[in-house]
């Protein structure tokens, strides 16, 4: 498992580093002390685990782990804190771990071990037939699942709007529902989101709408649905 660390302290970097070498198959493939070099890094080192410090200076552990969920392939994520009162907060980004400092060889062994099948490399596989297909002109086009921000029915069709574009399909949305449950949720009569790409819920002029990471547009959700987007953002 190719892992990432993440840390502006060198010397907590260093322990961890040190605690790691004593599970075979981990290796630390790279190191960053700050926000943005994490992100890069993460891109061209494509990590199977990251494990994230919470407060750092600039852009700190919970907007990297926000951003890394955006990959295609994105790594499971293992916070790290001295402050038990981001617990909350940081389970919004649905990590992998967390992991309160100074981190035990006990609790690391416990949480690789709960990791297990969750990382991007045995999740690459599950996801390698996630494409959805739709017509372009004479040709068929497809796109990866795990880009799409949001499917609306309009009349006869269901427009997917996806980073870089959107498409028509002849598809139903109770389809894509049913053929992808663990990826999409129906936030309105006429509307599926993807689940990782949902940010927050906001009230606006007595209307429920969501926000997704990385689009600008705000979807409404309906009475019927508000429940389960709510369970799903863990506000009860």
């Amino acid at each position: 498992m190719n892992i990432l660390l993440v840390d502006d302290e060198p010397l907590a970097r260093a322990r961890l580093k040190r605690l790691l070498q004593a599970f075979a198959g981990h290796q630390v493939v790279g190191e960053a002390s700050d926000g943005d070099t994490a992100l890069a890094l993460a891109g061209s080192l494509q990590p199977d685990l990251v494990f994230l410090d919470i407060q750092m200076p600039g852009r700190d552990g919970l907007s990297v782990a926000g951003e890394l969920l955006h990959l295609p392939l994105p790594p499971a994520v293992v916070f790290l804190t001295a402050h038990p009162q981001h617990a909350l907060e940081a389970y919004q980004v649905a990590p992998a771990g967390y992991l309160l400092k100074p981190v035990s060889p006990e609790q690391l062994a416990a949480t690789l071990q709960r990791i297990g099948l969750t990382t991007k490399a045995h999740l690459q596989k599950q996801q390698a037939q996630q494409w959805l297909s739709y017509k372009s002109g004479n040709s068929l086009q497809r796109v990866e699942l795990q880009q799409m921000f949001y499917l609306q029915a309009e009349d006869k069709y269901v427009r997917f709007v996806f980073a870089g574009g959107e498409a028509l399909s002849d598809l139903s949305l109770k389809q894509l529902e049913e053929q992808f449950p663990q990826d999409l949720i129906r936030i309105h009569r006429n509307t599926l989101v993807l689940k990782r790409r949902i940010k927050a819920l906001h009230l606006q002029e007595g209307r429920h709408l969501l926000e997704l990471w990385q689009c600008a547009q705000r979807l409404e959700v309906s009475r019927r649905e508000l429940p389960k987007i709510r369970q799903l953002l863990g506000a009860g």
